[in-house]
């Protein structure tokens, strides 16, 4: 049940009875004061302004021919037009009752789109640091509401596999054939990079035989795309370690890396080329670009193929856009990128819409994202200056939270205890990042996010482990609830309406990409119940209220966990 659109659906209907247009002036949003009701209509006065009539008399006008019977309660227009409206409490409580009895809470399956999400990315032969973990979460967060809402989604795991680094590499692991031979892990390959850079630049003779492998390399040759192969599979190996950790839903299957669209590059060039989009210059090809200037404010020239045949970033994200459209039929793309490559990824697509490559009708989305900070206010590293590796991040968000859970419950059993660490800890870390709102950076601090008070994941794990926890007590099965589903509390009434707010707040997320909306809701929703809970006996009322608060408790714990499952946060029977 969406009531937002609900009431934008009777707003759009009352307009077209009285035969006005400009229905986007008039907006519903969910009243943040009790006293206002709990929805409100606003933009009456500036369409009031357009009709040149009396905003108080539009708002009558508009509430006559609204049909809210049965859904609102009581109605007020205030001051001189917001509308607020109550709604009836007989109608939440048919509305909870159909959630109650739903398995997906009233929110239905969408039309579906095919879309592409990016994200993640790490590069080959690098661990992934903490400069990944935003993009990951975040993007995984959108795939799973996407999916949820019935969404064809494709995830695409943009790695940087390809560049001059694999000729480097390959020339290092031939001249070590023993190092070569054996087992080797993504940190061999780190260190191997690191020396095999120090004599790519001291040694003419290396540097050769390493420019000769990339060149063999982008030519197909077999011995050097098995050694790349190889490279490749070490690194992913590792990643996917972290992935599972972190309950993310990449896999080996969504790799569409760097190297996807070698094949396309040439094409596009000769392409842009022949229909004089690109042009020579000092022989590179670019492309020039009217929207950008340069300091000469002259329109910017965007290389696309280097002088001596190399291809760019650019290039290759122009190809990857066609390929989500042509190749994947992508309706929609979003790409969890940070903010700094905003200015590269619009001028790519500027050449992509200039070419035709992708129509404007497909949206191409940079939902990008700040970066997380020290206490210090500069970027998150070691105490060294270093970069962090995420799995070192990971490994100290667990032994924080075991060490929590030891003090809390000494006699837990050791497999208990692990499992309750992992998931408390790389849970707080997870909701940390997504209830911030992905465009600003954020302080990364680990004391507020293992709290158990407060906006954090083990606030919200705990009240789900306290749900599970009544209902054990009562020994009742959740779904065998009977009687009437009663509002007659103020803490009744304000927990009923909040769960029938999760469709809006879910389409809100799968719509605007910002994980936070999510977090944010379902935090208000465990403080209502906190109140709800504290002030409702529920064990101890007479039947026709005990069931009535079991059935809305039940929601709330389906609720919570269908929220923290989107987000890819496991939920807790005890903790």
């Amino acid at each position: 049940m969406n009531i937002k659109a609900l009431l934008t659906q009777k707003i759009h209907n009352a307009l077209a009875s009285l035969q006005i247009e400009d229905a986007g002036k008039l907006q519903v949003r969910y009243a943040e004061q009790l006293r206002f009701g709990d929805y409100q209509i606003d933009g009456v006065m500036a369409l009031a302004r357009t009709l040149q009539c009396p905003p108080h008399a539009l708002a009558n006008r508009l509430l006559d021919a609204m049909s809210l019977e049965g859904i609102a309660g009581k109605i007020e227009v205030a001051g001189p037009g917001f509308i607020n409206i109550f709604l009836d409490r007989r109608w939440l409580s048919q509305q909870l009752e159909h959630l109650y009895r739903d398995e997906r809470l009233g929110i239905a399956r969408v039309e579906p789109q095919c879309i592409v999400v990016d994200y993640s990315a790490p590069n080959v032969a690098k661990e992934m640091h903490v400069g990944h973990l935003r993009s990951t979460i975040i993007g995984d967060a959108m795939v799973r509401t996407l999916e949820f809402l019935g969404h064809k989604v494709i995830r695409a795991n943009h790695i940087g596999d390809w560049g001059t680094q694999f000729g480097m590499l390959i020339a290092w692991l031939e001249y070590n054939q023993q190092q070569a031979s054996q087992t080797l892990e993504l940190a061999d390959l780190e260190a191997f990079y690191r020396a095999a850079k120090k004599r790519y630049e001291s040694d003419a003779e290396f540097s050769e035989r390493a420019r000769r492998y990339v060149v063999m390399l982008q030519q197909g040759d077999a011995w050097c795309l098995a050694m790349w192969r190889r490279l490749v599979e070490i690194t992913m190996v590792q990643n996917q370690r972290n992935y599972d950790r972190l309950n993310v839903t990449l896999n080996d299957d969504c790799i569409m890396g760097e190297s996807t669209y070698n094949a396309m590059l040439p094409e596009i060039v000769d392409d842009l080329l022949a229909r004089g989009l690109a042009r020579e210059s000092d022989g590179a090809i670019v492309v020039m670009l009217d929207d950008y200037l340069n300091k000469d404010g002259e329109p910017m020239g965007v290389i696309i193929r280097k002088k001596d045949g190399g291809y760019l970033y650019t290039t290759t994200d122009i190809a990857c856009a066609k390929y989500r459209y042509q190749v994947l039929h992508a309706d929609r793309v979003l790409y969890y990128v940070d903010s700094r490559q905003h200015q590269h990824l619009m001028q790519a697509w500027s050449i992509v819409r200039k070419a035709g490559y992708v129509p404007e009708s497909v949206p191409l989305e940079h939902h990008m994202f700040g970066m997380m900070m020290g206490k210090d206010g500069r970027p998150f590293k070691t105490r060294e200056g270093g970069t962090i590796r995420l799995s070192d991040l990971l490994d100290e968000a667990v032994i924080r939270a075991r060490n929590l859970i030891r003090q809390k419950q000494p006699d837990l059993d050791e497999a208990s205890l692990e499992w309750l660490a992992e998931a408390i800890g790389i849970g707080a870390i997870k909701y940390a990042d997504l209830s911030k709102k992905r465009t600003t950076d954020y302080v990364f601090d680990w004391d507020n996010m293992l709290s158990f008070e407060g906006n954090t994941a083990p606030y919200l794990q705990y009240a789900c482990s306290r749900i599970t926890s009544l209902f054990n007590r009562a020994a009742l099965d959740q779904t065998q609830l009977t009687g009437a589903l009663l509002l007659d509390a103020q803490a009744e009434q304000q927990l009923g309406k909040q769960l029938l707010r999760f469709e809006e707040v879910v389409c809100a997320v799968a719509q605007e990409g910002y994980p936070h909306l999510m977090t944010h809701y379902l935090f208000e929703l465990a403080s209502l119940f906190s109140r709800f809970y504290e002030s409702c006996p529920i064990l101890t009322a007479p039947l026709p209220q005990q069931q009535s608060r079991l059935k809305l408790t039940a929601i709330t714990a389906r609720t919570l966990q269908t929220g923290l499952t989107m987000l890819g946060i496991k939920t807790v029977e005890r903790m």
